[in-house]
């Protein structure tokens, strides 16, 4: 259960995030939608306990981020934009590091590894250095290191970027079958198609602000259109050209 409570956060004169409450529920796909600049990924940094908010709280399964940061990294994971990979480790290297850092070790750590292959499909790839992977593999290899500790929440900062078809389709259906699991999932993206196929609840910002939230019906209904990526579009105050 992820919980944010009135946060906010300065750089400089620039508000990034002004007073952003929004709840995201355990077996439920939460997507947090904004155009670029909106707040989203500060939010989502704040959550990951790399920035501090200036007001305001935000608590994963009831822990608060800034007061208890350690409890809260081993309860959550986190896949950055970009993946972040470290390019001359091969990727099992590279989630067999982020586990030690977590705490396993021994027999439980290449178990767990074990599982995560069956579970991303990771197969012989991830025995090569990361430098030479596609978009796809390094997706998988990086949300292999987001889950390598079993972590009840998922942070997952536009996991789709730069996929293809079919690798859409497959992170599309490891998502559906984390959330079947009970797993608290918030991620940010652009693609409104992903949001319509895959999220239970919806929460848009615009210029640091939460400007709508609800399920994609109720956020239909309240802007008085069928189509998501209009209701999107009247949600954050913009016309299209």
């Amino acid at each position: 259960m992820i919980r944010v409570d009135g946060l906010e956060k300065r750089f400089g004169e620039v508000r990034a995030v002004q007073h952003v409450s929004f709840s995201a529920a355990d077996g439920e796909i939460t997507g947090l939608l904004g155009p670029n600049g909106a707040g989203k990924s500060t939010t989502l940094r704040i959550l990951a306990t790399v920035l501090k908010p200036d007001a305001g709280n935000a608590q994963i399964d009831g822990i608060d981020v800034v007061r208890y940061p350690v409890e809260v990294r081993h309860r959550m994971g986190v896949l950055p934009h970009g993946a972040g990979l470290y390019p001359h480790l091969t990727g099992r290297e590279n989630i067999r590091y982020f586990g030690r850092l977590a705490g396993l070790a021994g027999d439980a750590l290449e178990a767990r590894l074990g599982e995560l292959t069956e579970l991303l499909d990771l197969g012989d790839f991830q025995d090569r250095p990361a430098k030479g992977y596609s978009q796809g593999q390094r997706t998988r290899i990086a949300l292999g290191r987001a889950m390598v500790h079993e972590p009840a929440n998922l942070i997952l900062d536009e996991p789709s970027s730069g996929l293809d078809v079919m690798a859409t389709r497959s992170l599309r259906q490891l998502l559906a079958d984390l959330k079947a699991r009970g797993i608290c999932i918030l991620f940010s993206t652009h693609v409104m198609q992903e949001v319509a196929a895959v999220c239970d609840r919806i929460v848009v910002i615009a210029h640091g602000r939460v400007v709508a939230r609800g399920t994609p019906d109720e956020i239909r209904h309240a802007t008085g259109v069928a189509d998501l990526e209009e209701a999107f579009v009247r949600a954050i105050g913009e016309s299209p050209e």
